[in-house]
């Protein structure tokens, strides 16, 4: 969504997160309801220390042969925090989850262990679920094979006025569509966790697709037109009380992607083991942990 925010927001909008995907929406369609785990990571404790502690919980799953799956990211801009979206096909598919692990004694014995260790690594997480709006999502997919980044934003409605609002989303896709831009994005309204929130998440296969929403923002304000620009800033005024973007990087070593996604794309979800042991042979001596 790219050309929405240098139009409403003066920069690009992108719109990213914590994603956990189930096996029955994320392979093409975006998830009807979604689930996001945020952690702050405290200073010092992310890279490959956070990667050791959240892969415990990717391999633990793995064994248990779970069909939950998920997508982490990592901040790159905003305080260090790292996200995890889960999909759901409705709010009744979380809980047959929920009660599935519940039944699973050893699964959660060594998810509770996992706990322990990455809570030493953080400084605090919520949750939020949020219900997918395909009439102000645009050109929107759940494939996140050749992803690399997401782009997220989220909007504040004030209360009241989501007409406005969604009137302004609509402008927006027109406008785009008029200009054949690459824009793309999925929309989420906030269900649990938050009040008045509208969410936006567009993936980049690389940061040149970031350039490339800003060389377009030019043909999207001529396809809008000045009386159309003039409309969307007073549809902004009136609907959005703040927003916020951020940029997040997707981590394969923290996610448990779909299977579709890892044959897809093998040398992103699934480095090969031979690659870390070509580095060990390399160096005999004990290897050091490092930080980005």
């Amino acid at each position: 969504m790219k050309n929405v925010s240098s139009v409403l927001l003066g920069l690009t909008l992108v719109m990213a997160g914590n994603a956990l995907a189930s096996a029955q929406q994320m392979d093409q369609a975006p998830p009807k309801v979604l689930q996001v785990t945020r952690e702050f990571i405290k200073p010092g404790k992310g890279g490959a220390a956070h990667d050791r502690t959240e892969s415990a919980y990717v391999q633990a799953m793995a064994r248990s042969k779970e069909p939950i799956h998920y997508v982490a990211m990592n901040s790159m801009s905003g305080k260090s925090r790292a996200l995890y979206l889960a999909g759901y096909d409705s709010f009744e598919a979380i809980q047959k989850d929920n009660d599935a692990m519940n039944k699973n004694a050893a699964l959660g014995a060594e998810l509770d262990r996992d706990t322990v260790a990455d809570g030493q690594l953080l400084d605090g997480v919520d949750q939020f679920l949020f219900a997918y709006d395909p009439d102000t999502s645009y050109r929107p997919s759940g494939d996140l094979t050749t992803a690399r980044y997401m782009e997220f934003t989220d909007f504040y409605i004030k209360p009241g006025h989501m007409s406005e609002f969604n009137e302004l989303a609509k402008m927006v896709i027109d406008a785009n569509k008029k200009a054949g831009t690459s824009a793309h994005w999925v929309t989420y309204d906030i269900a649990y966790g938050g009040d008045n929130m509208v969410v936006v998440l567009s993936a980049d296969k690389s940061m040149a697709d970031i350039d490339k929403g800003f060389a377009e923002n030019k043909s999207f304000e001529t396809a809008m037109g000045e009386s159309g620009m003039k409309k969307l800033h007073e549809l902004e005024a009136a609907s959005i009380d703040k927003s916020d973007s951020e940029l997040f990087s997707i981590n394969p070593k923290q996610s448990y992607p779909l299977e579709e996604w890892v044959k897809g794309n093998p040398e992103f979800w699934k480095p090969k083991p031979m690659m870390a042991s070509a580095a060990k042979a390399a160096s005999p001596a004990p290897a050091t942990k490092t930080t980005p």
